[in-house]
């Protein structure tokens, strides 16, 4: 027969066990939507969604070639492909989606009673990682197109890269979001 605990303190360290493990969980996932912010501005914003040998960039707003004479970028507007607008779209519809989700989950946090579930933020952590998903596909499948009249090489940049990172992280973002549950 199993003995039961009249021992308050014993009560008191499990409750705490279960208090320490929920706050690193939810620094955990705070701390990786942060990550996932983070990544997507990199993404959205930096130059350097395609590289050419001969020092030129290409993102999804400009093209940039370094100037190495005078030590500066000069940028032009990328081709008016709809694609792009695409993948424009699809970049700042997850930023929006992630950003949103963030300000919900510290709202809900704040105002939230005990046992509720996260699914609002989950729901705009997964439109964030459909988004960004989306972007990237289109991007690949059509680079060919967003690349004519260029000279012939170059590579996926780092921020076609972390693009890819932040849909990962966001899908798994959304889910934990989903099966997180408030507790004191």
């Amino acid at each position: 027969m199993q003995q039961l605990s009249t021992n308050p303190n014993e009560k008191w360290e499990k409750e705490k066990k279960k208090s320490s493990r929920m706050s690193f969980l939810l620094f955990a996932v705070t701390a990786l939507h942060v990550l996932i912010l983070i990544l997507l501005f990199v993404a959205t914003l930096d130059k350097s969604w395609w590289v050419l040998p001969n020092s030129e960039t290409v993102n999804i707003w400009n093209e940039c070639l370094m100037d190495n004479q005078h030590q500066n970028w000069t940028c032009h507007p990328v081709s008016d492909s709809k694609w792009l607008h695409g993948v424009q779209a699809f970049m700042v519809l997850s930023l929006l989606f992630s950003s949103l989700a963030f300000i919900i989950f510290m709202w809900q946090l704040y105002t939230m009673k005990r046992g509720s579930l996260f699914y609002a933020t989950g729901i705009f952590q997964i439109l964030t990682a459909v988004s960004v998903f989306t972007a990237a596909l289109i991007y690949t499948i059509h680079v060919d197109t967003f690349q004519q009249g260029r000279m012939p090489g170059g590579s996926y940049g780092h921020c076609f890269v972390l693009a890819w990172l932040a849909f990962p992280l966001a899908l798994v973002s959304g889910i934990v979001y989903i099966h997180l549950r408030k507790k004191e």
